[in-house]
């Protein structure tokens, strides 16, 4: 995506937060998101993810700077109509269910947006079945396995069909096959709904590979601010950050340093890999074939 067409969805102008005690969590961080852009936000423990998500949510509130949700600014807008527009998943769901039942959670908040019974009923469904979770909807919350709360989770703020969403380590707690589930239908609702996804994350392999820009934040401050391939390509600065280069990355530059495989860049992804491999096999094959290197 051309970050310098379309619109701003949502921004933050040089916000600075610091939490009671003096410790600063954000200094002086500028983040915009495109309409219909996934943009990554990532960082070690404490490097600010979390605080910044909170602050476009309005959540907390900074001592410097200003939120934009479009040309609006989100001080001056009243909490209905912010909440509406602007979803946060947060990162563990005993913070956001609350409901008996998966409807009645999910119902929650179009039903105090003060939406008809017919509205909120279609609001539900629709939701469930965006997430997959159609065939939870009468089981109690309490008898939901962790995958399955972060799936109603993310469907209670689907509900509210915002523009915006915010999710806080979407893939966190989850195992291999729940992981690539999360991520399949997070892709599908910024395919079908042109949502604007904001996720922060400190894992590098899965959700940010597919981002269209991402942010590095370290001690607060923005660190990086790029596309996948323009960050991870300086993996000595991704480190000081606290963060690694994705593993197939990793092992193509192995390759590229010690087995003598001529790539002109370095893929994020195993598709990309695979196809930068066949590329390189197709021009001139003879250096690894000879030594046997990828037989």
């Amino acid at each position: 995506m051309n970050r310098d067409c379309g619109l701003r969805a949502i921004e933050a102008r040089n916000v600075r937060f610091a939490y009671p005690g003096g410790i600063e969590a954000l200094a002086d961080v500028s983040f915009h998101a495109m309409e219909g852009e996934l943009v990554a936000v990532m960082g070690a423990n404490g490097s600010g993810k979390t605080t910044l998500l909170k602050i476009l949510m309005r959540l907390l509130h900074p001592q410097h700077g200003e939120v934009r949700l479009g040309p609006a600014d989100v001080r001056e807008m009243a909490a209905a109509e912010l909440y509406s527009r602007v979803g946060m998943v947060f990162q563990n769901p005993a913070d956001q269910l609350f409901g008996a039942s998966v409807e009645e959670d999910v119902a929650f908040g179009p039903r105090n947006l003060g939406l008809s019974e017919a509205e909120v009923t279609q609001r539900v469904t629709h939701a469930l079945e965006a997430v997959n979770a159609a065939d939870l909807r009468s089981r109690p919350i309490h008898r939901l396995s962790y995958g399955q709360q972060k799936r109603v989770c993310l469907a209670g703020v689907v509900a509210m069909q915002p523009a915006v969403l915010l999710l806080d380590e979407p893939t966190a707690g989850l195992d291999p096959c729940g992981e690539s589930q999360m991520i399949d239908l997070l892709m599908g609702l910024r395919r079908r709904q042109k949502t604007t996804l904001i996720v922060a994350t400190h894992c590098v392999d899965l959700l940010p590979v597919r981002a269209d820009r991402i942010y590095v934040l370290s001690r607060g401050h923005v660190w990086q601010e790029g596309s996948p391939h323009e960050v991870f390509a300086e993996p000595d600065h991704v480190a000081e950050a606290g963060l690694r280069s994705p593993l197939v990355t990793q092992l193509v530059e192995e390759l590229r340093r010690h087995r003598r495989l001529g790539l002109d860049s370095l893929p994020l992804t195993v598709a990309e890999a695979r196809q930068e491999i066949l590329r390189w096999l197709a021009g001139d094959p003879t250096t690894c074939l000879e030594e046997g290197e990828l037989a």
